[in-house]
Protein backbone atom coordinates (compact mmCIF):
# COMPACT_ATOMS: atom_id res chain seq x y z
CA UNK A 1 0.00 0.00 0.00
CA UNK A 2 1.30 3.43 -0.93
CA UNK A 3 1.99 5.77 1.96
CA UNK A 4 -0.28 8.30 0.27
CA UNK A 5 -3.22 5.94 0.88
CA UNK A 6 -2.28 5.08 4.47
CA UNK A 7 -4.08 6.92 7.28
CA UNK A 8 -2.41 7.33 10.67
CA UNK A 9 -4.13 7.90 14.01
CA UNK A 10 -2.58 10.65 16.10
CA UNK A 11 -2.65 11.66 19.75
CA UNK A 12 -1.41 15.20 20.41
CA UNK A 13 -0.56 15.83 24.05
CA UNK A 14 -0.03 19.48 24.91
CA UNK A 15 -1.02 21.90 27.64
CA UNK A 16 -0.89 24.69 25.05
CA UNK A 17 -4.14 24.92 23.07
CA UNK A 18 -2.41 26.90 20.31
CA UNK A 19 0.05 24.01 19.75
CA UNK A 20 -2.79 21.47 19.49
CA UNK A 21 -4.61 23.73 17.02
CA UNK A 22 -1.46 24.23 14.97
CA UNK A 23 -0.86 20.46 14.86
CA UNK A 24 -4.44 19.78 13.78
CA UNK A 25 -4.13 22.29 10.94
CA UNK A 26 -0.81 20.73 9.88
CA UNK A 27 -2.26 17.19 9.72
CA UNK A 28 -4.62 16.69 6.78
CA UNK A 29 -7.51 14.30 7.51
CA UNK A 30 -6.74 12.38 4.35
CA UNK A 31 -3.49 11.19 6.00
CA UNK A 32 -4.16 11.59 9.74
CA UNK A 33 -7.38 10.46 11.34
CA UNK A 34 -8.55 10.52 14.01
CA UNK A 35 -6.58 13.31 15.62
CA UNK A 36 -7.19 13.31 19.36
CA UNK A 37 -5.91 16.08 21.64
CA UNK A 38 -5.15 15.74 25.34
CA UNK A 39 -3.98 18.49 27.65
CA UNK A 40 -2.20 16.39 30.28
CA UNK A 41 -0.56 13.00 30.85
CA UNK A 42 -3.44 11.54 32.87
CA UNK A 43 -5.92 12.39 30.11
CA UNK A 44 -3.53 11.02 27.46
CA UNK A 45 -3.12 7.78 29.44
CA UNK A 46 -6.90 7.29 29.37
CA UNK A 47 -6.92 7.85 25.60
CA UNK A 48 -4.08 5.35 25.05
CA UNK A 49 -5.82 2.79 27.27
CA UNK A 50 -8.95 2.95 25.15
CA UNK A 51 -7.45 3.24 21.64
CA UNK A 52 -4.23 2.40 19.82
CA UNK A 53 -2.50 5.32 18.13
CA UNK A 54 0.06 5.23 15.34
CA UNK A 55 1.68 8.51 16.41
CA UNK A 56 1.87 10.26 19.76
CA UNK A 57 3.20 13.82 19.73
CA UNK A 58 4.04 15.24 23.15
CA UNK A 59 4.69 18.94 23.64
CA UNK A 60 6.55 18.91 26.96
CA UNK A 61 6.26 19.98 29.69
CA UNK A 62 2.64 19.21 30.46
CA UNK A 63 0.49 20.58 33.25
CA UNK A 64 0.74 17.44 35.40
CA UNK A 65 4.13 15.99 34.37
CA UNK A 66 7.00 16.50 31.94
CA UNK A 67 5.85 13.39 30.04
CA UNK A 68 9.08 11.34 29.87
CA UNK A 69 7.69 8.19 31.49
CA UNK A 70 4.53 8.42 29.39
CA UNK A 71 6.65 8.78 26.22
CA UNK A 72 8.84 5.81 27.16
CA UNK A 73 5.86 3.62 28.07
CA UNK A 74 3.97 4.38 24.85
CA UNK A 75 6.98 3.80 22.64
CA UNK A 76 8.05 0.59 24.38
CA UNK A 77 4.72 -1.13 24.91
CA UNK A 78 2.00 0.41 22.75
CA UNK A 79 3.57 0.12 19.30
CA UNK A 80 3.20 3.86 18.78
CA UNK A 81 5.80 6.10 17.23
CA UNK A 82 6.40 8.83 19.80
CA UNK A 83 7.76 12.33 19.19
CA UNK A 84 8.71 14.36 22.24
CA UNK A 85 9.19 18.09 21.77
CA UNK A 86 11.34 19.50 24.57
CA UNK A 87 13.00 22.83 25.39
CA UNK A 88 16.36 23.20 23.68
CA UNK A 89 18.20 23.79 26.98
CA UNK A 90 17.36 20.31 28.31
CA UNK A 91 17.04 18.45 25.00
CA UNK A 92 20.33 16.49 25.27
CA UNK A 93 19.55 15.37 28.84
CA UNK A 94 16.01 14.27 27.93
CA UNK A 95 17.21 12.53 24.78
CA UNK A 96 19.52 10.32 26.89
CA UNK A 97 16.52 9.29 29.03
CA UNK A 98 14.21 8.30 26.17
CA UNK A 99 16.38 7.15 23.28
CA UNK A 100 16.56 3.50 24.40
CA UNK A 101 12.76 3.28 24.26
CA UNK A 102 12.77 4.53 20.67
CA UNK A 103 11.28 7.93 21.39
CA UNK A 104 12.08 10.61 18.80
CA UNK A 105 12.98 14.00 20.27
CA UNK A 106 13.22 17.46 18.82
CA UNK A 107 14.28 20.69 20.53
CA UNK A 108 11.80 23.56 20.74
CA UNK A 109 11.06 25.91 19.15
CA UNK A 110 10.42 23.92 15.98
CA UNK A 111 9.57 25.28 12.56
CA UNK A 112 6.62 23.96 10.55
CA UNK A 113 9.09 22.59 7.96
CA UNK A 114 10.98 20.65 10.65
CA UNK A 115 7.69 19.32 12.01
CA UNK A 116 6.68 18.09 8.56
CA UNK A 117 10.10 16.45 8.19
CA UNK A 118 9.64 14.77 11.59
CA UNK A 119 6.23 13.47 10.52
CA UNK A 120 7.82 11.89 7.43
CA UNK A 121 10.42 10.20 9.67
CA UNK A 122 7.64 8.95 11.90
CA UNK A 123 5.80 7.50 8.88
CA UNK A 124 8.96 5.67 7.83
CA UNK A 125 9.45 4.28 11.33
CA UNK A 126 5.82 3.16 11.55
CA UNK A 127 6.00 1.37 8.21
CA UNK A 128 9.18 -0.42 9.24
CA UNK A 129 7.49 -1.43 12.50
CA UNK A 130 4.46 -2.74 10.55
CA UNK A 131 6.73 -4.86 8.34
CA UNK A 132 8.50 -6.31 11.38
CA UNK A 133 5.18 -7.08 13.08
CA UNK A 134 3.87 -8.76 9.91
CA UNK A 135 7.02 -10.86 9.61
CA UNK A 136 6.75 -11.80 13.28
CA UNK A 137 3.17 -13.00 12.80
CA UNK A 138 4.14 -15.15 9.81
CA UNK A 139 6.99 -16.71 11.80
CA UNK A 140 4.59 -17.43 14.67
CA UNK A 141 2.15 -19.07 12.22
CA UNK A 142 4.92 -21.21 10.76
CA UNK A 143 6.07 -22.26 14.24
CA UNK A 144 2.50 -23.25 15.13
CA UNK A 145 2.26 -25.33 11.95
CA UNK A 146 5.56 -27.08 12.76
CA UNK A 147 4.33 -27.90 16.28
CA UNK A 148 1.05 -29.32 14.96
CA UNK A 149 2.77 -31.40 12.26
CA UNK A 150 5.25 -32.78 14.80
CA UNK A 151 2.43 -33.69 17.17
CA UNK A 152 0.56 -35.41 14.34
CA UNK A 153 3.71 -37.30 13.30
CA UNK A 154 4.21 -38.62 16.83
CA UNK A 155 0.57 -39.71 16.95
CA UNK A 156 1.05 -41.60 13.66
CA UNK A 157 4.21 -43.17 15.03
CA UNK A 158 2.50 -44.33 18.23
CA UNK A 159 -0.95 -45.21 16.83
CA UNK A 160 -0.11 -46.45 13.33
CA UNK A 161 3.36 -47.89 14.03
CA UNK A 162 4.97 -45.69 11.40
CA UNK A 163 8.54 -44.51 11.58
CA UNK A 164 9.18 -40.74 11.63
CA UNK A 165 10.05 -40.59 7.92
CA UNK A 166 6.86 -42.45 6.96
CA UNK A 167 4.71 -40.21 9.15
CA UNK A 168 6.27 -37.11 7.60
CA UNK A 169 5.74 -38.40 4.04
CA UNK A 170 2.15 -39.43 4.89
CA UNK A 171 1.28 -35.89 6.03
CA UNK A 172 2.96 -34.31 3.00
CA UNK A 173 1.23 -36.69 0.55
CA UNK A 174 -2.20 -36.19 2.16
CA UNK A 175 -1.77 -32.41 2.00
CA UNK A 176 -0.79 -32.58 -1.66
CA UNK A 177 -3.59 -35.02 -2.60
CA UNK A 178 -6.28 -32.96 -0.85
CA UNK A 179 -4.82 -29.58 -1.90
CA UNK A 180 -4.72 -28.36 1.69
CA UNK A 181 -1.94 -27.32 4.05
CA UNK A 182 0.07 -29.74 6.16
CA UNK A 183 -1.37 -27.89 9.14
CA UNK A 184 -4.92 -28.92 8.18
CA UNK A 185 -3.87 -32.56 7.74
CA UNK A 186 -2.09 -32.46 11.12
CA UNK A 187 -5.18 -31.02 12.81
CA UNK A 188 -7.29 -33.84 11.31
CA UNK A 189 -4.86 -36.48 12.60
CA UNK A 190 -4.87 -34.90 16.06
CA UNK A 191 -8.69 -34.81 16.10
CA UNK A 192 -8.88 -38.43 14.86
CA UNK A 193 -6.84 -39.73 17.75
CA UNK A 194 -8.62 -37.46 20.23
CA UNK A 195 -5.54 -35.73 21.53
Amino acid sequence: MSLKKRVYSVLVVSSADNFSSAMKSMLPESEYSPIVCSSCVSEAQREVASKAFDFIIINAPLSDDIGLRFANDCSASKGAIVLLLIRNEIHAEVYDKVVESGVFTLPKPISPQDMKRALRWMKSAKEKLRAIEKKSVSIDDKMQEIRLVNKAKWLLISKENMIEYEAHKFIEKEAMNRCVSKKEIAQGIIEKYGD
